[in-house]
């Protein structure tokens, strides 16, 4: 599961770079940005239920 987690944040992570080098599209920055921020904290949460259980 932590690898697919990874892959995505790496991947949301050239998103956001490629949206700050590229002016036109400085609205990819913040898509990937917020999915980075998304994944981050699922990833958190799903870890954090799996060892409560």
């Amino acid at each position: 599961m932590w690898t697919v987690i990874v892959i995505l944040l790496v991947a949301w992570a050239v998103l956001a770079i490629v949206g700050f080098v590229f002016e036109g599209l400085l609205w990819l920055a913040v898509i990937g940005i917020v999915l980075f921020i998304g994944t981050l904290v699922v990833g958190i949460l799903r870890q954090r239920v799996r060892r409560s259980v």
